[in-house]
């Protein structure tokens, strides 16, 4: 995939009609934007393609990376972004409506919950914990979480992803959580955001295209490219974030293609 010709690029790209953006290694690195990131939006909208963000990021609210975008001077409405916790509260909402939660997650990941109606709990045994990003997370929530689960309650995970790149290298994620909460309890949870089909699901039905016409793009081989190849969609790799050369090599999930990053991507479009 590394010595892909230019016309292999072009071809994997041509029936690309939606693409889904990750954001944290993607389209921008903590604070700064990553080079060439909005000549890709603007080449985009100038062939007619369009684009959602998809984060796993779970620490912030869908109103706050809207926030934080238009600052990088990419503007998008409230349909342009969804977040892996925009997956767990419809699953939630469908599935578990009127359970009680406990959520182990950022102040802002919570009021998001509650305003969707999500009944939240602290000491009093739920019916599941939600482990996310939580940036705020204490030793006291890690170990309400563990108990709770002993106690019988559902073990559920925004996202499974272990590292979350930054400006300054990587920190740990939700999955690096769900590592220490599973080899106290015994017991591992169920995954929402990349790379699994519900979050698919979600995105064709917001969006009404066909997974045919979407392509993952991301900087993760586990999460955001997996997300294309191993639901019937396409999954491109960048190589702005996590993932470099020797990664691919190595591993089982391989993308329909690689670019350094967005901006690259850009000149096949």
């Amino acid at each position: 995939m590394l010595n892909m010709s230019d016309a292999e690029k072009r071809e994997v790209l041509a029936g690309i009609r939606l693409f889904v953006l990750d954001m944290d290694g993607t389209f921008y690195l903590g604070d700064r934007i990553i080079d060439g990131s909005l000549g890709f939006i603007e080449r985009l909208e100038a062939a007619g393609r369009r684009f959602i963000f998809f984060t796993n990021n779970s620490s912030r609210t869908p109103g706050m990376y809207i926030e934080k975008l238009a600052g990088m001077g990419c503007r998008i409405g409230r349909d342009g972004i969804m977040t892996s916790g925009d997956v767990a509260i419809r699953y939630l909402d469908s599935f578990h409506r009127g359970k009680a939660v406990y959520l182990m997650g950022t102040e802002a990941l919570r009021g998001d919950f509650r305003r969707n109606g999500i009944r939240l709990v602290e000491d009093a045994q739920p019916d599941l914990v939600v482990a996310a990003f939580d940036t705020e997370l204490t030793y006291r929530k890690l170990e309400l979480a563990c108990r709770h689960i002993r106690g019988g309650a559902e073990f559920l995970a925004t996202h499974p992803d272990i590292n979350c790149p930054t400006e300054t290298g990587f920190i740990p994620d939700c999955g690096s959580f769900c590592a220490a909460i599973s080899a106290s309890t015994g017991r591992k949870p169920l995954y929402f955001g990349k790379p699994f089909t519900g979050t698919l699901e979600m995105i064709l039905s917001a969006t009404g295209f066909e997974r045919e016409e979407v392509a993952f793009v991301g900087d993760r081989l586990y999460t955001d490219v997996a997300a294309g190849v191993s639901n019937g969609a396409t999954g491109i790799l960048v190589l702005s974030g996590e993932t470099g050369p020797d990664d691919v090599a190595s591993s089982d999930i391989k993308p329909d293609a690689i670019f350094s990053h967005l901006g690259e991507m850009a000149a096949y479009i």
